[in-house]
């Protein structure tokens, strides 16, 4: 199964760009970064550390070892030569056995934000369907979470994991939280019952009225 026919089967209309929450009716939003203090940031804070916890723990809680995904990561470029200056690293870096990036896949699509009028800028979208255990996704989330922080490593580009047999999606934004999008209630209800404290209080409300 090829990604386009995956999101058109589970993810209809989905507009498949941040916010992710708020394109699908079915999601939480969880806040991973508490008691932001910019006066105390640095390698390994407790602040960071909290964040990684938070973070690592749902991706746990959603994904299993031979679980089939669709690692997604968009390139935007801006026509200024410096769209793929931290690309190669997203996938080689943590990649367990490099044979697996021959399935890498690219496809050049409009840019996924509709503010470029004169249609220059454009969003490459690379795709690697792979096991969860072909990936070290531990430090992976962590350079995600890194990537407004300053600190190395870091991932700048916007990374979905796609779980192809739990149908969910799941996006970290940067350090502040997360979306978790699923085609069913009832595939993420009991990560919205053991994590609720975590759920973004801005978004609680709508969150409650969709597992009523």
């Amino acid at each position: 199964m090829h990604l386009k026919e995956f999101m058109n089967d589970h993810f209809p209309n989905l507009e498949f760009r941040p916010p992710l929450f708020y394109s699908w009716e079915i999601g939480l939003r969880f806040e991973l970064g508490v008691n932001y203090d910019s006066d105390n940031v640095y390698v390994n804070c407790p602040y960071l550390q909290g964040v990684y916890e938070r973070a690592i723990t749902l991706f746990q809680s959603l994904h299993s070892s031979d679980d089939d995904l669709f690692i997604v990561v968009d390139v935007n470029d801006y026509a200024d030569g410096e769209a793929f200056k931290h690309k190669l690293n997203v996938f080689h870096k943590y990649v367990n056995d490099k044979s697996v990036l021959y399935k890498l896949q690219k496809n050049t699509i409009p840019y996924i934000y509709p503010e470029d009028d004169d249609g220059i800028w454009k969003t490459h979208r690379f795709c690697l369907k792979c096991k969860l255990s072909d990936i070290q996704y531990t430090p992976m989330l962590k350079a995600i979470c890194n990537q407004d922080m300053g600190i190395k490593p870091n991932i700048f580009h916007s990374v979905y994991f796609i779980n192809i047999d739990r149908k969910t999606i799941f996006y970290i934004y940067d350090d502040r939280g997360c979306d978790l999008l699923a085609s069913s209630t009832e595939t993420i209800r009991d990560v919205y019952e053991k994590y609720n404290d975590w759920i973004l209080d801005y978004d609680r409300n709508r969150i409650d009225d969709i597992f009523k």
